[in-house]
């Protein structure tokens, strides 16, 4: 009775070194099975804003954008993956100080929203036969811009090559659903309702510096 009472004993014991070694297993191969990827800052980033009337066109660029890519696992763009890219919109040049300047202050009102950022994750991937490097990916979160919030799912291509990934993705946002009053650019000619983006840019994969 008292042998198997000690058995009994060493087989919990084993069976508890077992479960906290199984654990400890599951939490390194999260952490050692993570990737992450900075944007790369470059003159050769480019975000640009695009409006379209039947009379005038007119865009705003800059390259100043930033942001990362996250994912848990060994999978592409696997589980718990995360995405966060935001743009300072002081940075975006139309060409024309003056418009410039009353975009910023007076329909963007960048003093109190300097930023306009998108965070979500990518529910859909889907590779190129034809290229073992290309993707089309979509993603689902939200974008914020004036101070509002709203649902937005882009779609996106990411080529990568060896640490290096680029992403281009064209969507469209309305100004309505942001507060967002049309300006007028010439006399009886506004602004479109409907702003189409252009991204182009590049992130570089993290490494951790070895001590």
């Amino acid at each position: 009775m008292v042998q198997k009472t000690i058995n009994d004993f060493q087989q919990g014991i084993k069976m508890k070194k077992l479960i906290t070694y199984l654990i400890i297993s599951f939490c390194l191969n999260t952490i050692i099975f993570a990737e992450e990827w900075h944007v790369k800052k470059s003159e050769n980033n480019l975000v640009k804003f695009i409006s379209s009337t039947p009379v005038l066109d007119f865009e705003g660029r800059t390259n100043n954008i930033d942001g990362y890519i996250y994912w848990e696992g060994k999978e592409l763009f696997g589980k718990n993956n995360e995405i966060y890219f935001e743009v300072d919109l002081n940075s975006v040049k139309t060409g024309n100080g003056k418009r410039d300047r009353d975009m910023r202050e007076d329909v963007l009102e960048t003093d109190r929203w300097q930023k306009t950022f998108y965070k979500g994750k990518i529910n859909n991937v889907k590779k190129y036969k034809s290229e073992s490097n290309k993707y089309d990916v979509t993603a689902q979160g939200s974008i914020f811009i004036h101070g509002h919030n709203k649902d937005l799912e882009i779609n996106a291509t990411i080529i990568i090559k060896k640490n290096l990934m680029n992403v281009t993705s064209d969507f469209s946002v309305f100004l309505k659903d942001y507060n967002i009053k049309a300006p007028s650019l010439l006399a009886f000619i506004k602004v479109a309702e409907e702003i189409k983006l252009h991204l182009n840019f590049q992130l570089k994969k993290f490494e951790e510096e070895k001590k």
